[in-house]
């Protein structure tokens, strides 16, 4: 099968190219927050020539409580992640909840993200499509990775073909999620590039009694099992401070341990790819 290759500025994912970042902190929760882990990530995926993609969210409107910080919004948030772009000079991707968002969205996200939850939602998957940039699509937590095909055909139907398909893990029973390595193949399947969230893949949903939980012990695990898939790209969620982070912070990875991590990565990405 030929492989589609999605371009997001300069990077190019999947068709056999190296894998690409998708970094950042889960949730917006200041400029300076944001720049600060930018800068530090874009530094060390120049040190080993990873292509790499800011992610940060301006509204987590699927927090377990009614309590729960959701970020600065579209308005500021936007104003934040276009600094970013400016200042540290990498492509930004963040999540939209709403179809009337998406345009607005659309003039500064390079990626514009549909969330796992929302992604059986036509008309945000179609209103999201038909701004006509890159969309990556959060495999629901509830869906078999062979109906992410009908999610495509929504997508394609709108004229776009810049999809990416990203795999978040699979529920498990209550408060768990596990994840089938089978299921980065087979959405390979539709032609496009598949992507491993490896943070969100070890959280507890609603784990903490109104907050969801995590085990970040695990991401480095589950990262390199993913690479040696053969993935097109990783995401992650990382944080200086991830105990004291304002969204999942208990399933996000310390900034400390993400030099290390990515060194590994990316020798079994050339040794997989043959790079």
């Amino acid at each position: 099968m030929l492989l589609k290759i999605v371009e997001v500025g300069d990077i190019k994912i999947g068709g056999g190219n190296p894998f690409v970042l998708i970094a950042g902190p889960c949730v917006i929760e200041s400029e300076s927050l944001a720049l600060e882990v930018a800068s530090y990530v874009k530094a060390l995926c120049d040190k080993f020539k990873i292509p790499y993609i800011f992610k940060s969210s301006y509204d987590k409107a699927n927090r377990t409580s009614i309590n729960s910080f959701r970020g600065p919004g579209i308005e500021r948030g936007l104003e934040i992640l276009s600094r970013v772009k400016e200042e540290v000079g990498v492509p930004v991707l963040s999540d939209v909840h709403l179809p009337e968002e998406a345009l607005v969205a659309g003039e500064v996200l390079d990626v514009l993200q549909i969330p796992a939850f929302l992604c059986r939602q036509t008309d945000l998957v179609l209103a999201v499509a038909r701004v006509g940039k890159p969309v990556n699509v959060k495999k629901g937590q509830f869906l078999s990775p062979y109906d992410v095909r009908y999610i495509v055909e929504k997508i394609e139907s709108q004229g776009n073909y810049q999809i990416l398909l990203t795999e978040r893990g699979v529920s498990f029973g209550y408060n768990n999620l596990v994840v089938d390595f089978r299921s980065l193949p087979i959405m390979r399947e539709t032609g496009y590039p598949v992507v491993f969230d490896a943070t969100h893949s070890v959280q507890l949903p609603g784990g903490l009694k109104g907050a969801s939980g995590g085990e970040r012990r695990f991401v480095p695990y589950l990262a390199r099992a993913a690479v040696a898939v053969g993935i097109d790209a990783l995401f992650m969620e990382v944080h200086p401070d991830p105990d004291n982070a304002l969204s999942d912070g208990p399933n996000m990875l310390p900034l400390k341990e993400l030099r290390d991590l990515l060194k590994k990565l990316k020798e079994i990405d050339n040794l997989v790819k043959g790079l």
